[in-house]
């Protein structure tokens, strides 16, 4: 069994929620029933905050325990399931959810893809601390306290405003998070350089083409985004800045071996055309593949 929540009148009433605004609520998951854990697809944007373990989750390709003290973020067109379908247990927490078409019209709309973590795996959840705990609490509160009030010309920005600040404290909190575990990431960033460096020196550049930073975050088991963000606040660079500047260097290298054309050389390296070597290598290096070789 799976349930399809399409809009936010449909996850209030399987939460036992009254709907105040049709597009927005805060849920109090203590008000819902006790429950078995199910298949869940969301066209809503959501944000839990759970006070009690609830199954194992699987959440794209991975599966987590859903701790206490969590935040997880899901986008319209994610879908979460649960491996344990049988054990009933008591939700608890809260959780924000609100609708797309909350946002028409207001500045949030052009800034919610930049909140990249609405599309991190699970097991890149925001795990915060008893004081964050606190603020995102207070948060959701004054985004339920305009919910209680009658509607007016105001609602819909102080709504849309709490919303964005509230992300924007979330956003502050995964660079914390970034920070504390530093430790990790720093292991992230040794395995992705083994892997950048594996890609050429066996046949994957030949084969599968120029290295994308999907596939490493594939292999890595992380999100683009998440994989993306990390390796940004890390050394201060895109990963596919650092991906160019990695294929460049190697570039330069096999250059100087006349032994191969400029065009063997593209390919090698992954670019199904050479004119796309020599372009993104003149932007990188100030000077054609063929004028660095003559110059070296």
């Amino acid at each position: 069994m799976y349930y399809n929540f399409k809009t936010v009148n449909d996850y209030n009433k399987f939460n036992q929620h009254e709907t105040f605004h049709p597009l927005v609520n805060v849920i109090d998951f203590s008000k819902a029933n006790s429950r078995t854990g199910h298949k869940m697809y969301f066209d809503l944007y959501c944000v839990f905050l759970k006070d009690v373990k609830c199954g194992d989750i699987k959440y794209g390709k991975q599966t987590y325990d859903y701790q206490e003290g969590t935040l997880v973020f899901i986008s319209p067109g994610q879908v979460i399931d649960v491996l344990n379908k049988t054990d009933e247990y008591q939700p608890m927490g809260h959780g924000l959810v609100f609708h797309p078409d909350l946002l028409l019209g207001t500045p949030l709309a052009s800034l919610i893809y930049e909140y990249s973590f609405f599309n991190y795996q699970s097991n890149e959840a925001l795990h915060i601390s008893q004081k964050e705990k606190q603020i995102i609490k207070d948060s959701f509160a004054k985004i339920n306290f305009e919910l209680q009030q009658n509607v007016d010309k105001h609602s819909k920005k102080l709504i849309t405003s709490n919303i964005e600040l509230f992300l924007n404290y979330c956003n502050r909190f995964y660079d914390r998070q970034f920070i504390t575990r530093e430790h990790i990431n720093s292991d992230i960033l040794s395995n992705f350089e083994v892997l950048l460096n594996n890609y050429f020196t066996t046949d994957k550049a030949k084969t599968i083409g120029f290295p994308m930073v999907q596939y490493f975050a594939d292999k890595l088991n992380l999100s683009s985004n998440y994989f993306g963000d990390l390796i940004k606040k890390e050394i201060g660079k895109s990963a596919q800045d650092y991906i160019q500047t990695k294929v460049i260097n190697i570039a330069k290298e096999r250059i100087t071996d006349e032994g191969k054309s400029i065009s063997e050389i593209s390919y090698e390296l992954g670019f199904s055309y050479p004119q796309h070597f020599t372009r993104l290598f003149k932007q990188k290096v100030g000077v054609s593949p063929n004028e660095f070789r003559s110059l070296n």
